[in-house]
């Protein structure tokens, strides 16, 4: 069965949650002016509380590849992902896995790319499914991201087989991360 990522953690209790449900990666979104957007310090907290048995992925859009090395470089972060225009040479800059989102009208530039990952998404944060047919074949391990819940995440897994499922409003209940949500979602990828 796909991993699963739970993203856009933002508090205490967030953390609390994926300790104890053991999802294989958590998001902090680290480029300001998103909604689930947190500063550096907060994530450092939030990493420090964190279980050492899932990774924390650090998500970017067209930001600094000097602030992200030193987060990686701190600790603050194992993973990191480009969630925006980030060119190949970019990408190339990181020091540490990389998972690289394409959105569907970016899908014929995957072989531009030498990441560690691809991130296949309807869009940034939009929640939204695509025709998962359009996904380009590779033999890169791949995150799914966009409109998966509880509901299709196994047709997901069927279809297409990613390499992890990436959730975030589907585990929320008025904004927040809620843990039954979490919960029905890590047991139906059993």
């Amino acid at each position: 069965m796909a991993k699963i990522k739970i993203c856009g953690l933002r508090r205490k209790e967030d953390i609390e949650y994926v300790n104890e449900l053991k999802p294989d990666f958590i998001g902090f979104i680290l480029t300001d002016g998103f909604k689930r957007s947190i500063g550096e310090e907060q994530a450092a907290v939030l990493k420090a509380g964190l279980d050492k048995s899932i990774k924390a992925v650090g998500v970017f859009v067209n930001d600094d590849a000097v602030k992200i090395n030193r987060l990686v470089n701190e600790g603050i972060i194992d993973i990191v992902q480009l969630h925006g225009q980030e060119s190949s040479e970019f990408c190339d800059k990181i020091k540490g896995p990389v998972i690289k989102y394409f959105s569907p009208d970016m899908f014929n530039r995957t072989d531009e790319y030498n990441t560690d990952y691809f991130l296949f998404d309807s869009g940034t944060g939009t929640g939204k499914t695509f025709d998962w047919s359009k996904v380009p074949k590779t033999d890169k391990p791949f995150f799914l991201a966009g409109g998966l819940n509880a509901d299709n995440i196994k047709q997901a897994v069927r279809e297409i087989n990613p390499y992890c499922i990436d959730l975030s409003s589907a585990v929320e209940t008025n904004g927040v991360k809620d843990y039954n949500k979490i919960k029905q979602v890590m047991e139906c990828t059993k």
